[in-house]
């Protein structure tokens, strides 16, 4: 994770996921000692597919307006009563919410959205505000699901591969493991399947040396993160499954509370840079997601 000393960004609606997200990133904030900021805005305007569905969206767009001031009240108070020395504060503005988090997400340490799964056709359209946000935020982005209004002693789950955003994931799944003293299993995913030059030869591989590269490969990555933060109790996976599977498999088997990624490649689907494992999991996880690219 970058360090930034922006604050803690988390987006209302007036939804119970919402609200629930605002006292998950205000207990982060009081934790990670950032203030919190609670940004109310405008709707995504999404992709008008018909006269009805504008006219809804239109009917939207005038409920959050009128009642904007109403939904940064209850959250302001609702996580002051929780928190009642952190530092809020709050926005309301007519710009559409996803450009305002974006903006927001170039000087934040993180930015959090209340997020229910994240469907095929959501991303297909880039309808839901938490893949926006995602895909395009420079800070570490957030889509809170599950029970946990607050972050718990369940341990987190971290995706490691040779990437650069898998560095990023790793730097930010450390300093929220270090702060909130909780284990960290880290899983890299690999398999025995893989085929060469598009023509699958598996008796010409070495496949015990293959997994042992990739073990060394991973504990090399998770040493030198654990370096910086000694007092985390890390443990390293591989899985043959791919990514998602692999990451959903450790968060139900450790019953984790959170899941870090990075974002990388292309996606064909959102014509994006979000990626399919970030994607899968936003619309699989059943605890929170965090993206860092």
């Amino acid at each position: 994770m970058s360090e930034k000393n922006g604050a803690i960004v988390v987006g209302v609606d007036g939804s119970d996921d919402a609200l629930n997200a605002a006292r998950w990133a205000a207990a982060v904030a009081a934790e990670y000692q950032k203030p919190l900021h609670i940004v109310h805005a405008k709707p995504g305007l999404g992709h008008n597919m018909t006269d009805a569905v504008a006219s809804m969206r239109a009917a939207l767009m005038s409920y959050q307006h009128e009642c904007a001031e109403e939904f940064l009240r209850t959250a302001e108070e609702t996580v002051r009563t929780q928190n009642p020395d952190l530092a809020v504060t709050t926005l309301s503005t007519d710009i559409p919410v996803n450009e305002v988090l974006i903006e927001a997400g170039k000087t934040a340490h993180m930015i959090v959205v209340g997020s229910s799964q994240v469907t095929p056709a959501g991303a297909l359209f880039l309808g839901s505000t938490a893949l926006a946000v995602a895909t395009h935020a420079a800070c570490p982005v957030v889509a809170w699901r599950g029970s946990n209004i607050t972050p718990s002693d369940q341990p987190l789950v971290v995706g490691v591969d040779e990437t650069h955003s898998s560095a990023a994931a790793l730097d930010a799944a450390f300093e929220f493991a270090d702060r909130f003293d909780v284990k960290l299993a880290a899983v890299r995913s690999w398999s025995m399947r893989r085929s060469m030059a598009g023509r699958a030869i598996p008796f010409l591989v070495d496949w015990d040396a293959l997994e042992a590269f990739e073990w060394t490969q991973l504990t090399n990555e998770v040493d030198q993160h654990n370096q910086r933060h000694p007092d985390v109790d890390a443990r390293c996976y591989i899985e043959t499954a791919g990514p998602a599977a692999a990451l959903v498999q450790q968060i139900v088997v450790d019953d984790a509370q959170l899941v870090v990624v990075g974002s990388r490649g292309r996606n064909a689907l959102t014509g994006t840079v979000l990626g399919s494992t970030s994607l899968n999991l936003l619309h699989h996880s059943p605890v929170p997601v965090m993206i860092c690219r």
